[in-house]
């Protein structure tokens, strides 16, 4: 029996969508591997958002590959894909063998800290597939991440582990924010990629 299969991992949500939280897909040797590679080998760059008509630049980096050059825009900016790496084509493969899901592209975040964070967000931009799975794999330190309910206000909060997979799909998006709160207590940087479908 595949112990990955969403059949058996169970939605961590309690209504409005779907969240399901795999844990670590791989060995933490095989995790601080990928984490190597993606640290060395990716085109990090700071982040810009459009705020009030200005633009800030984050301490964040990101970086943003797909299958081909699709452009992505949010916080009134937009990016243009890079080609895969060898690591990015791997851990696409994985997610999507975990899944059963298909991705063709993904937004990478660089936090070199506890200190750097993500506001409370959806994925709701235009150019996603609708009601699309996002894979999130998370490498490095481990990090709180948080959900509340767009209507009501629900919080929940799950710790990801390195080499941890969490699934976001259905209706999770329309219905629910979440963030990666800024805490004090790690020191040490995390990688985190979203798998996503881009449909432009």
């Amino acid at each position: 029996m595949d112990l990955f299969n969403t059949n058996t991992c169970k939605n961590i949500l309690p209504y409005d969508g779907e969240v399901y939280y795999y844990g670590a897909i791989m060995s933490i040797n095989k995790a601080q591997e990928y984490y190597n590679a993606l640290l060395n080998t990716i085109e990090w760059q700071h982040d810009k958002a459009i705020i009030f008509g200005k633009t800030i630049t984050t301490k964040r980096k990101v970086a943003w590959y797909a299958t081909k050059p699709f452009t992505y825009t949010y916080s009134k900016t937009t990016k243009t894909a890079l080609p895969w790496t060898k690591e990015l084509v791997a851990l696409k493969k994985l997610v999507e063998e975990k899944t059963g899901e298909t991705f063709n592209s993904c937004l990478l975040n660089l936090y070199h800290s506890g200190e750097e964070g993500m506001a409370w967000h959806s994925d709701g931009e235009k150019d996603l597939k609708e009601n699309g799975a996002i894979g999130s794999l998370s490498f490095g330190a481990e990090r709180k991440f948080s959900f509340k309910h767009k209507e009501n206000k629900q919080r929940l909060d799950i710790n990801l582990d390195r080499g941890s997979l969490l699934v976001m799909t259905g209706t999770t998006q329309k219905n629910w924010l979440h963030r990666l709160p800024p805490t004090k207590k790690v020191n040490t940087p995390r990688i985190n990629l979203t798998f996503r479908t881009i449909e432009n």
